[in-house]
């Protein structure tokens, strides 16, 4: 792989761009304190704004390193975020949870994850960043497999990961950062015919 670090994308509706401090009062109001949007995710809702601006100067530090991947998702002539996708090596996956057979884990586990906010669901946006993150990860930094899980009780975000080319693998547990487990299905999407 040829970690690329985290650069522009665009689709035919939005605009993937690097998160920073300024975008803290857009990300909190449209997805960070909505608790119908955190209740899957690891973090709980932002209770202020400043919470927000403080996790943003954090994600911005880091978008110097070179295997760094997290975008503001915004819609195309629009520079405010409405929500958010990464690519990060996966914490709690462990290589021998992925059963497909094939696997390459020499690089890792790589795990995209995304959130927005409840306005934009239901719109084919998730499906369409994705995609675009997908084919970067493919064709730019050379991946050849992607994970992605979800929370069992939020199938809709099972139906975005299919729509993008990803085929369930195996059931399991993640863990909020307060401990709390969550039953996830997890899925895999090896190098795509797109």
């Amino acid at each position: 792989m040829r970690h690329l670090g985290t650069q522009i994308l665009t689709t035919e509706r939005l605009l993937l761009r690097p998160l920073t401090a300024a975008d803290a009062i857009a990300m909190f109001e449209n997805w960070a304190s909505d608790p119908q949007v955190t209740r899957f995710l690891r973090w709980e809702p932002h209770k202020d704004w400043l919470e927000t601006a403080q996790l943003l100067a954090g994600w911005e530090a880091l978008y110097q390193n070179p295997d760094y991947y997290q975008w503001g998702v915004c819609l195309r002539g629009s520079d405010a975020p409405f929500g958010s996708i990464s690519v990060m090596e996966g914490e709690e996956q462990t290589p021998a949870l992925w059963r497909t057979p094939g696997l390459d884990h020499s690089a890792g586990v790589w795990e995209a994850g995304y959130c927005y906010g409840r306005a934009f669901w239901g719109k084919g946006y998730a499906t369409e960043a994705l995609c675009a993150v997908r084919n970067f990860w493919f064709r730019q930094v050379g991946g050849q497999w992607m994970a992605c899980c979800h929370a069992a009780e939020n199938p809709a975000s099972g139906r975005v990961m299919e729509k993008a080319g990803w085929v369930w693998d195996h059931d399991s547990l993640y863990h909020k950062f307060d401990g709390t487990p969550v039953a996830c299905r997890c899925y895999v999407n090896q190098t795509p015919d797109f």
